[in-house]
């Protein structure tokens, strides 16, 4: 397997941002409501991510030290703005309902981590590859508590009605039922990881 390879699907399971590395937890529970908009939001930090691991290897070896963190910063933000006027001019119901999430994925631990771990140290497309892999793991996680907490929420999937109203269980809509469905997820993952070991 290629190392090109491996840094495009680590970020899947092995180390994928939600699961395993307990990162961006606040954006996770706060916007997987529903399927719709915990996808929207992983796409969006997605995007973010692999630009800003385009742009920071590029310019790896212009930034000083003393101010790397800084300059990290100041190019995430150029991202997350662009996402966030597309978002607003385009698909304004979903930037109504993720609102303030938005422009913090500025401060999202898990951009600005592959920004130094990663991005800070390695080629372009190596930089590129590990961005997609982590945002779409990200963007998975997210999908998949959306996807189960929605169902179970409201009986419905991508809005989709699945189950009658009476069925529903309201909790899971609100915000301990996301920290049960995340908990159970991180769960299973570890658990599937153990036995592959």
């Amino acid at each position: 397997m290629s190392n090109n390879w491996k840094t495009f699907t680590k970020g899947f399971i092995k180390e994928n941002p939600i699961l395993v590395l307990l990162l961006g937890c606040c954006p996770t529970l706060a916007t997987t409501t529903s399927a719709i908009n915990g996808m929207s939001m992983g796409l969006a930090t997605t995007f973010v991510l692999i630009m800003s691991n385009l742009v920071i290897s590029l310019l790896k070896n212009f930034i000083p030290d003393k101010v790397r963190i800084p300059c990290f910063i100041v190019v995430i933000a150029s991202f997350v703005t662009i996402v966030q006027l597309v978002m607003q001019a385009y698909v304004p119901d979903i930037y109504e309902t993720l609102g303030l999430f938005i422009p913090l994925i500025v401060v999202n631990c898990i951009v600005l981590g592959r920004a130094e771990a990663f991005a800070s140290k390695n080629p372009v497309w190596p930089s590129m590859l590990d961005g997609a892999g982590m945002g779409l793991g990200f963007t998975l996680a997210l999908t998949v508590l959306g996807c189960i907490r929605e169902f179970l929420g409201s009986g419905s999937v991508f809005g989709l009605h699945i189950l009658p109203e009476t069925a529903n269980i309201l909790v899971f809509i609100l915000p301990p039922g996301a920290f049960i469905c995340l908990g159970f997820l991180i769960a299973i993952v570890n658990k599937f990881k153990g036995s592959k070991q």
